[in-house]
């Protein structure tokens, strides 16, 4: 299994429930993904982002697959636009 971690500090932080949403609509794009989590930073609470995302895929391919979907590059294209940093860990569990 390969977790995909990514973590976002936004332009405009107000702007985290509106990634979330995109985030969260792909959820299902395809077969193989045992975990996606989308968490916003929390008032009071220790954070450098303001956005993370935590999903696990089952393997290399099914992450392949998910990378170049259609409507994975559509969230990817608004989120750049509203993100001031990005990072990105991947790594085998």
């Amino acid at each position: 299994m390969i977790r995909h971690i990514v973590m976002w500090t936004l332009k405009r932080p107000e702007d985290a429930p509106k990634v979330k949403a995109l985030l969260d609509s792909c959820k299902t794009l395809v077969p193989g993904i045992h975990e996606f989590a989308v968490g916003i930073k929390t008032d009071g609470l220790e954070a450098n982002c303001d956005v993370v995302l935590v999903s696990t895929f089952e393997d290399a391919a099914t992450l392949a697959a998910y990378q170049p979907h259609p409507h994975h590059q559509g969230v990817v294209a608004q989120i750049r636009e509203m993100a001031a940093t990005r990072h990105v860990v991947d790594y085998f569990c």
